[in-house]
């Protein structure tokens, strides 16, 4: 296959077009949309199954719950769940730019794990019972997160007063800590804690989790290229430039832009002159 017959090098047809979402941020949103409409439309059963259980140690093959509870919501009110979806898809689309597909869906699974898990311990440690439900753990992961990684992006606390992230990061920190020291009402506010904290040493430490999902085999193996007739107009060195840029894509697939070196950023504007030639 040419360079210039790969899917960035093609004009876009006219007419009307449907195609699946193009970020992984926006996909967990609607597949925790779904998780929604599900609870809804099944019932209670549903939600007790899959939401977490501060017990489920005494019966470790219900540890699925770790991962499954950050996909429920409270079904009695739909500002749970909007709320928590907006921050995600607010903050998380350019985390998944930083630090690649991959990586940021790890993230963001393992921090409702970890949330959970902490909510779980301490649960059990205070002598109390409970039953979590929510992303709010996995959320405030990506709060931290991107505070970190940008502290003085402006943004609206509560949606319409501006300040800088590192500052409203703070004050949602502060009102969880009073929360969870003060354990009133039905919030989790130690699992949010605990996903500000994951977020946090995630960053510190620099973890990298993608690689669990890497590993996993993905789509139909790939058919043998197709005989093409050479074009003389074309340079001799189109396959391999072609190949450069496909592993390029692959890596910011994978890690983020970020982790372009020169050299592949070099790579990369080549082609796109090439492509503009080709086009006049």
């Amino acid at each position: 296959m040419g360079l210039y017959d790969r899917e960035y090098s093609r004009e876009t047809e006219p007419g009307f077009h449907v195609s699946a979402p193009s970020t992984l941020t926006t996909r967990l949103v609607l597949v925790t949309a779904a998780a929604y409409v599900a609870q809804l439309t099944l019932g209670v059963a549903f939600s007790a199954n899959l939401a977490l259980w501060s017990e489920w140690f005494s019966q470790p093959w219900r540890c699925y719950q770790l991962l499954t509870y950050g996909f429920l919501h409270d079904p009695n009110g739909i500002e749970h769940i909007l709320i928590n979806m907006l921050v995600l898809w607010m903050f998380g689309r350019e985390l998944e730019h930083r630090y690649g597909k991959f990586e940021f869906a790890a993230f963001y699974l393992a921090a409702i794990v970890a949330a959970g898990a902490i909510w779980s311990v301490l649960e059990t440690a205070s002598g109390s019972e409970g039953v979590l439900l929510g992303a709010s753990g996995g959320i405030s992961a990506v709060v931290a997160l991107f505070a970190l990684n940008f502290p003085h992006r402006q943004v609206l606390f509560m949606f319409f007063i501006p300040m800088p992230m590192w500052v409203a990061a703070l004050i949602g920190l502060a009102f969880d800590v009073n929360g969870a020291m003060d354990r009133s009402g039905n919030v989790a506010f130690t699992a949010h804690l605990a996903g500000a904290l994951f977020g946090l040493l995630y960053y510190k430490f620099g973890w990298r989790l993608g690689g669990v999902f890497e590993k996993l085999p993905r789509g139909m193996p790939k058919r043998r290229p197709k005989l093409r007739v050479h074009d003389p107009d074309q340079p001799d060195d189109e396959d391999d430039l072609g190949r450069k840029v496909d592993a390029i894509l692959e890596k910011i697939a994978r890690q983020g832009q970020d982790s372009l070196t020169w050299n592949e950023r070099r790579i990369l504007e080549k082609a796109s002159r090439r492509y503009q030639e080709r086009r006049k």
